[in-house]
């Protein structure tokens, strides 16, 4: 433990203390006792919730119905009685009152929830100010897919990314991405991040099912209450507090996932969670949970050509048409080179002779690959421990400590795929909690554990059997000896690479697996030993905020105010971040506060809602996030509009890191990069410019004119030659040496006249993205069957970030003259110097516009049934504008997305079921890891695709267990989600529910 976390709970600790001596005066004592019931049945319900209105202090009712509780506070007081599916009520207890029987009605009555997460106030959903989806303990329950998570997919406008099969990132209203940093997941109020990934690792060191008691999410800007990154919204996972939720539970999952084109197509999975509670005197309790889930992972088999480097299409590049063939996943053939500068080294070297240049093409040719299966570790498993102590120091105050640690292993796609093994992550939260205000201290820790790169690690795997600097001399001297044999194009390269790759090592051979093992060993980007692949990473998040409810002591109107103080302390033991002048890798803090007011209107018709907020990091300008909300209500009915701003610091990553990968060097957007790699002195150039440079350049080669004028040249420059005695004065001599310049010559002179394509790229100041929304919307109910949610929405985006990739001339001295021949071929790659390739995270200039609206409906029908679903649109409105610049903005959003769902709970006896069906539509997926040329010819398409997701249980109330047996994607092929992720097969699954409170 860090002395910051040692001082934050040490203060947490004397905090407790004062407060427990401050507040515990001791008031004359009532005990109150009694029975729930159901109303309609008169069965006795088990685990009701009875709460003291506006304090802590409460109980719930035991295994036969039954509750006493003692309250420090002479009457009158109000108790709370609730539970999940039942109308909550209140009961005034008034003097002489010991005993009381409470009937509860099953709830019939639909959007009668309360959140918090719109305005960190309990209200009612249907009059919440923003959007709001919530899932409660029966809609986790009966989710028709194997887990909740799964089942965020369902809810309105919501986007998923399955990068395996336990690491999904949810996204709202576009900008989806695999690991997504505009969204924020937050568990018990703890930001659920990695910090040193700066976005939540799906659920896989997340909460156990069994201990969840709701879920909310805000989609759209959410920075005005939650700070930073809640840019595209937040999800709220709240759990069961051990007073309200005892005794003991437990889950058996297990099931199989089958898709055709894996390499078992058909393997089992096997999940196992269980959670105990206890309260003692209603002042002490406690839970712990344990979730341990194990499988064979999804697999990423898509190996269509992303190279687009000799002119192949997405569709029909192969390894056996395409030398410098790039499959989607498939790792190590990313390293190319163009044969010719390989041939032009070997002729300086004496390997070659100079008429060889004659036959050897502009062609590039890559390495040969391995498949990403050969590579990454398939054998998903996730560990999830829990606990938790409740101690209520008086009727007014709770301290909580509590814990979370997950470890697993995953695969996540990044720039590379990323092999996530032996992950661990730990959080750790001291905190304070009264009926209006909460202070709270938590730390986040990462441990990357034996994570790797799985694109590097193949390059490595290459580099230990045979280098590159040997590899693509052999491949280009026996094409040249194929050709000169007689040999056709094709069956050179052919030749070429069967005598290149002859002592290739092959998956599965001792030879393979201990070259990933020694690869993987060493920490990017390596070291004399050879190539790293492992990624580092143990970096910390600490973090302290209070929020405090004045509502008791204003009157007029209801504010709510709240600050917080946050530090990450970067540590990837100097190979994923830079350093500073001292070697050390940097900390970064922030803080940030807000206030927010509301008062209602019109007898209480109108409710205006406004708030401010400032945050402010260390290494940015200060960030004001305003909004502004207005609720109408009529009866049923609430009409809705919102002005909202939200803003997204960069992530650590995007700050601070310093990473060589086999595409690029990826750098953080911070001045002091730009400095160390000399942008300054020897230029940048953005990818566009260097392929419109490149693509002239390739059509000038063949020009007539331009051979012609190497002729010329070449003809001058032998004469100087044979004048000065360096080349005999023959005929068949001088013919020879021009013959062999010539090929140097041609691509100089088509590379002169292109170079007005060159312009420099300007780099300007790094700053935080902004966005500004406007939303309406209305939720209604009709004759208390049909409910009706809707919203439209606008989004302004300023100072987007966005990857920006930038090549500069390897060759520092030509670079620092500016553009000339020799650096627009080493930008090319074809060049003596080579070239440095560089991604990194720029502001855009473009005003990035968004828009969209979703249609939510749920209708309930005779007999128990439910029929419902939504519909969402979401576009960028300036989509043509911004690519006609050349400008990517990474939407990755389908236009529309539907979910229709039918269920009953209680189709029979004990018998309920639900099936959801949900589409969405194709989009074009753009990312770091798309192949350039890919992402620039909009070619990274991801088809539509539709899938049904059924579940059928059974209560069986003799052993308190519910039994459920379902499937998700039945009658469907395998889909992707985004480019180069896994494809998702079928999953056929069954459960056992055991819950000692199960009524």
């Amino acid at each position: 433990m860090s002395n910051f976390t040692r001082k934050i709970y040490g203060a947490f600790a004397t905090l407790a203390l004062l407060v427990s001596l401050g507040l515990g005066t001791v008031f004359a004592q009532t005990t109150i006792s009694g029975t729930v019931t159901d109303a309609d049945t008169n069965e006795t319900l088990v685990g009701v919730n009875i709460l003291v209105k506006g304090k802590v202090i409460g109980t719930i009712t035991d295994l036969s119905g039954k509750f006493s509780l003692n309250v420090n506070q002479a009457p009158p007081f109000t108790l709370i009685f609730s539970m999940v599916g039942y109308t909550s009520q209140e009961i005034e207890v008034t003097g002489g009152m010991s005993t009381i029987n409470v009937k509860l009605s099953e709830s019939t009555v639909m959007g009668q929830e309360v959140v918090i997460s719109a305005s960190r106030v309990e209200e009612s959903v249907m009059k919440s100010p923003v959007s709001v989806e919530k899932m409660d303990i029966i809609a986790i329950r009966e989710v028709p897919q194997a887990s909740f998570y799964d089942a965020l997919n369902n809810l309105k406008g919501v986007e998923m990314s399955t990068q395996s099969l336990t690491f999904k990132s949810f996204n709202t209203r576009g900008f989806n991405a695999n690991g997504n940093v505009r969204t924020v997941q937050m568990i018990d109020g703890m930001d659920n991040q990695a910090p040193g990934l700066n976005f939540s690792v799906g659920n896989i060191v997340g909460i156990s099912e069994l201990d969840l008691e709701s879920v909310e999410l805000l989609p759209g800007a959410s920075s005005a209450l939650y700070g930073p990154n809640a840019i595209n919204g937040i999800l709220l996972m709240n759990s069961k507090n051990p007073f309200q939720y005892q005794g003991l539970s437990a889950n058996v999952r297990t099931g199989i996932m089958h898709e055709s084109e894996r390499s078992t197509p058909s393997t089992g999975f096997y999940d196992f969670s269980a959670r105990y509670a206890k309260a003692f005197n209603d002042k002490v309790a406690f839970k712990v949970n344990v979730q341990y889930l194990r499988a064979d992972d999804w697999q990423a088999n898509d190996f269509r050509d992303q190279s687009l480097l000799n002119g192949s299409s997405i569709e029909g590049g192969t390894r056996a048409n395409n030398p410098g063939y790039n499959g989607v996943n498939v790792y190590g053939d990313e390293t190319n080179v163009n044969m010719f500068s390989v041939a032009q080294s070997m002729v300086r070297a004496g390997v070659l002779p100079s008429a060889a240049l004659g036959i050897i093409p502009q062609t590039f040719v890559s390495r040969t690959g391995y498949f990403e299966r050969d590579i990454a570790d398939y054998g998903t498993k996730s560990i999830k421990l829990n606990g938790a102590l409740h101690w209520r120091l008086n009727d007014r105050v709770e301290a909580i400590l509590q814990g979370n640690y997950g470890f697993g292993t995953t695969v996540y796609t990044g720039a590379d795929r990323y092999s996530i093994a032996n992950f661990k992550l730990g959080q750790y939260k001291a905190e304070l909690r009264g009926a209006n205000w909460y202070v709270r201290a938590y730390t986040t820790q990462e441990r990357s554990g034996d994570a790797y790169a799985v694109g590097i690690a193949a390059q490595g795997i290459n580099e230990a059997w045979s280098p590159s600097t040997v590899w693509f001399p052999e491949y280009v001297g026996a094409y040249a000896q194929g050709i000169q044999g007689g040999l056709s194009p094709e069956q050179a390269h052919n030749q070429a690479r069967a005598f290149a790759d002859r002592n290739r090592f092959q998956p599965g051979s001792a030879q393979f697996n201990s070259a990933l093992r020694d690869v993987t060993s060493r920490p990017i980007p390596g070291n004399a030993s050879g190539v790293g692949a492992q990624f580092v990473d143990k970096t910390n998040l600490y973090h302290v905020e209070g929020s405090y409810n004045l509502s008791n002591d204003i009157k007029w109107a209801e504010f709510v105010i709240g600050a917080n103080y946050r530090v990450y302390q970067l540590n990837s033991e100097k190979t994923l971040f830079a350093t500073d002048e001292n070697g050390n890798e940097f900390n970064i803090k922030e803080y940030g506060g807000y206030i927010q007011g509301s008062k209602t209107f019109f007898d209480d018709k109108f409710k205006l809602t406004s708030s401010v907020r400032y945050d402010k990091n260390e290494n940015f300008q200060g960030q004001w996030s305003p909004r502004v909300s207005g609720v109408y209500s009529v009866g049923n009915h609430n009409f809705r509009a919102s002005y909202q701003t939200g803003f997204r610091i960069p992530t650590t990553q995007d700050q601070y890191i310093d990473l060589l990968t086999p595409q690029a060097r990826l750098l953080g957007g911070l001045p002091l990069f730009r400095d160390r790699y000399n942008f300054n002195t020897n230029p940048v150039y953005s990818l566009a410019t260097v392929q419109r440079f490149g693509a002239g350049v390739q059509a000038d080669v063949s020009n007539p004119a331009v051979i012609q004028a190497a002729i010329q040249q070449a003809s001058q420059i032998v004469a100087q030659q044979v004048a000065a005695g360096q080349i005999p004065n023959n005929p068949q001599a001088i013919q020879a040496a021009i013959g062999a310049l010539v090929p140097q010559l041609v691509p100089v002179i088509a590379a002169q006249n292109n170079l007005s394509q060159l312009q420099p790229f300007e780099l300007s100041e790094f700053k935080p993205e902004r966005v500004k929304s406007f939303e309406v919307g209305y939720k209604g109910l009709f004759a208390n069957r049909l409910l009706v949610d809707t919203y439209a929405y606008f989004n302004r985006f300023e100072n987007f970030i966005g990857g920006q990739v930038l090549v500069q001339d390897g060759n520092a001295t030509t670079g620092a003259q500016g553009p000339n021949p020799i650096t627009g071929l080493n930008l090319i790659g074809v060049g003596p110097g080579g070239r440095n390739v560089f991604s990194m995270p720029v502001n855009r200039t473009e005003i990035i516009k968004s828009w969209g609206w979703a249609l939510g409906l749920d209708y309930k029908l005779p007999k128990g049934y439910s029929l419902g679903g939504n519909v969402s649109y979401n576009t960028l409105s300036n989509l043509d504008e911004l690519t006609e610049s050349g400008f990517q903005p990474s939407f990755n959003t389908p236009e529309y997305r539907y979910v229709i769902n039918f269920a009953n709970r209680e189709v029979a006896k004990n018998l309920g079921f639900a099936v959801a069906y949900r589409w969405q539509g194709e989009f074009v997926w753009q990312s770091s890891f798309v192949g350039p040329a890919v992402s620039s010819q909009q070619l990274s398409v991801m088809p539509a695709f539709g899938t049904f997701d059924a579940q059928v249980s059974y209560k069986l109330k003799s052993l308190k267990s519910i039994l459920k047996v379902g499937g998700s994607n039945l009658f469907s092929n395998g889909y992707r989600q985004a480019w180069g992720n896994p494809t998702v097969g079928t999953m056929y699954f069954v459960s056992l529910t055991f819950d000692e409170f199960l009524n």
